[in-house]
């Protein structure tokens, strides 16, 4: 065990020697394989050992572009595609290509988009014989026109064309790009720079003196402009952190930073006092904040934005993390000098940067670790012998065929009869069971899930036994069941949730029974406010509950929320102090006997990026490798005309699932968006806002 727990402590778990005989008895494959077991956060660290240790370490470096290399095997019957990704735009490379080429005047560029197609055929024959570069952008975005745009690449007659000719492409991955352009052109992609200092560095390169002279409040200029360029870098790489960083990862681009900086220049050139208001505004509401959906990422933005557009960053000696890693410089030293200064920076970005805690890195680690596992899932070809037979045919213990009938028994095992009405398969909850109770059940959503579990899984195994057709849908299904993932047949009728199969099913037959319980025992005291449907419908009934009962508009109603305390805190507190007690509620809901007169008490809760301190009852920073922890009992209190704090709180979003980004309702929010509570803490609320702290309704 101490071995394991060796490399379980490990900073570099995937160079640690496995104990005893398995150091011996696994080959380098077989020990990812169990490095996934011990640690996942580092299973892409192993697989980047692997691959340089058997086919070289130029396959996992990245490869520069040289678009000298590039135009040299071209010819002008050949198009040069670059193959877009996010955070990329080769267009300022490619113009400064142009320069070197002393093509700059004979460069003719078009965005393409509805209505630019004749534009673009006329541009194309006008090169094709004044011997010009035609640059078309975005060509994803106009589908409709790549059929012409596939048969004047065609028609180009080789020995009438002029020699100088070339066309360039952008577009990003489409199925409506034409495949014939594809085989015959020359293919490039730019990946974004990865890291704060790459960032940097590509920012600064295309700068030089003479710019950064050109102002006429120069120190100040200097000052915020790598402050800016800073920004731009943690904006960029926050998304790497998923959910924590942005709920949506937006594409910022070097664009959104080139006229930020021009609008800085612009600004300091025109006004006399520092215009920050304006500077903030035009930089995180109009150009970064042009691309945020979501309210909750763009004050996140905002809180991020206000670090680096500030009085404090003029200061020669500032610090923008606590580390002072990255910090502002001597704004007498010129570009180089700048240049110098960066590439002293770290390659691999702390955490700390983006006001994060340590923890945010073992998360990105799991995210980029478990999306490379779940692709090569995905990619493996549906068979599992030499003889190539497929899956169906491989199935000789009849993998599919239990699964199918271990879920129809469970089912049929664990759901209710009592108080149900009986459907075509019975049982299911009924929904007029909410006559018994003093609160509305949500509408049946959990019978119509119920009814199609057991209908297709009823037809999946009479399928594989050849009873019936193996239909389109059934085959899908069939696979998700063999990779253990939930059927997309069950997901579009299911709540939201990133469970396997095997855990979906038993949160599925928890929620049915928290419900059931609440039929046959009345209301509940705490309510499990992951385990329904649609928890705002319940939040609503709450407040209308609320209004009926004062007689009062229930658009002056709001919710105040309150930590629930145990009676015996002091005690709960000794035993914590003392080292009992090291991950625990104050109390256990279920020492709650009694409902509120007003509200509702609620419950299964958990907060990622941070914890709730059961000592100084009140948020606190989370422990060493603990990514998620159980959130206390809360009371929700409703209130008339209500005056909410805004200090000592904080104020936290929860969400139904760990993705936290869905699509938009009517009310402008994430439909993944529960309802945000009011959480005590001693920090600023930036803080744990940079910190991406949220709640989550289910793992």
């Amino acid at each position: 065990m101490e071995g394991f727990k060796k490399i379980f402590d490990s900073q570099e778990p995937h160079r640690e020697d496995l104990p005893g005989q398995w150091k011996e008895d696994l080959d380098d494959f077989q020990k990812i394989v169990m490095l996934r077991c011990l640690r996942a956060d580092m299973v892409t660290s192993a697989m980047q050992d692997y691959v340089a240790k058997h086919m070289g370490q130029r396959f996992i470096e990245p490869q520069t572009s040289d678009l000298g290399v590039v135009f040299k095997e071209s010819s002008p019957v050949t198009p040069l595609i670059f193959v877009l990704s996010a955070g990329t735009d080769p267009a300022a490379d490619l113009y400064k290509f142009a320069e070197e080429m002393r093509f700059s005047k004979k460069l003719s560029a078009i965005s393409l988009g509805q209505g630019q197609g004749p534009r673009a055929e006329a541009l194309i024959r006008s090169a094709m014989d004044r011997g010009k570069w035609v640059f078309f952008q975005n060509c994803h975005l106009a589908p409709s026109w790549m059929p012409s745009l596939e048969r004047l690449i065609e028609g180009i007659d080789p020995d009438k064309v002029h020699r100088d000719f070339r066309l360039w492409l952008t577009s990003m991955p489409s199925n409506q790009f034409p495949v014939a352009i594809l085989q015959n052109g020359s293919k490039m992609t730019i990946e974004p720079p990865r890291g704060i200092k790459a960032n940097l560095l590509r920012a600064y390169m295309a700068q030089n003196d003479d710019f950064l002279n050109s102002c006429t409040k120069v120190s100040v200029f200097k000052s915020l402009l790598f402050s800016l360029c800073l920004f731009h870098g943690v904006a960029l790489e926050r998304r790497k952190f998923g959910a924590l960083g942005f709920n949506i990862p937006y594409e910022y681009t070097t664009g959104d930073l080139r006229i930020c900086i021009s609008q800085l220049k612009m600004f300091l050139d025109e006004y006399e006092e520092l215009p920050f208001k304006c500077l903030t505004y035009t930089a995180g509401h109009i150009n970064y904040g042009g691309r945020v959906t979501d309210d909750w990422d763009r004050r996140c933005m905002m809180n991020i934005l206000s670090d680096f557009y500030c009085y404090d960053v003029l200061k020669p000696d500032h610090k923008y993390s606590e580390a002072g890693t990255y910090r502002q410089i001597d704004t007498d030293c010129d570009n180089n000098g700048y240049i110098q200064y960066i590439r002293s920076l770290p390659i691999n970005d702390t955490p700390e940067i983006f006001g994060m805690h340590d923890n945010a890195n073992i998360t990105f680690a799991q995210n980029e670790s478990f999306a490379t596992l779940n692709a090569l899932i995905h990619l493996q070809p549906k068979s599992s012998s030499a003889s190539g037979r497929s899956s169906e045919e491989v199935d000789t213990t009849g993998q599919t065929l239990d699964t199918t009938g271990q879920i129809l028994e469970t089912t049929h095992a664990h759901l209710p009869t009592r108080h149900c009405i009986l459907l075509p398969h019975p049982p299911y909850i009924y929904p007029h069971a909410a006559l018994f109770l003093s609160i509305p059940l949500p509408s049946p959503r959990y019978n119509r899930l119920l009814q199609e579990i057991i209908r297709s899984s009823r037809d999946i195994l009479k399928a594989i036994k050849g009873l019936v057709v193996m239909s389109e849908p059934l085959e899908k299904m069939f696979n998700s069941l063999y990779i253990n993932e939930v059927p997309s047949l069950w997901s579009k009728k299911a709540y939201p949730s990133l469970k396997p199969l095997a855990s979906w099913t038993e949160d599925l037959l928890a929620r049915v029974q928290f419900i059931q319980h609440w039929i046959d025992a009345g209301v509940p005291t705490v309510f499990w406010i992951s385990g329904f449907f649609f928890p705002q419908a319940f939040l609503t009934g709450t407040l209308q509950n609320y209004a009926r009962k004062s007689v009062i508009s229930i658009d002056t109603i709001t919710f105040d929320f309150k930590v629930t305390l145990s009676k015996y805190t002091w005690f709960v507190k000794f035993m914590y102090h003392n080292g009992v007690l090291r991950n625990h509620q104050t109390f256990h809901y279920e020492d709650i006997k009694e409902r509120p007169e007003d509200g509702c008490y609620i419950r299964g809760l958990y907060v990622e990026g941070a914890r709730w301190d059961p000592v100084e009852q009140q948020l606190g920073e989370s422990r060493p490798k603990e990514l998620y922890t159980d959130m206390a009992t809360m009371w929700l209190v409703p209130e008339g005309n209500r005056t909410p704090p805004t200090k000592g709180i904080y104020i936290c979003p929860i969400y139904k699932t760990l993705t936290r980004a869905g699509t938009l309702s009517t009310t402008g929010h994430s439909t993944n968006y529960v309802i945000s509570v009011e959480i005590p803490t001693s920090r600023e609320q930036k803080h744990w806002v940079k910190r991406g702290v949220a709640m989550i309704c289910a793992l």
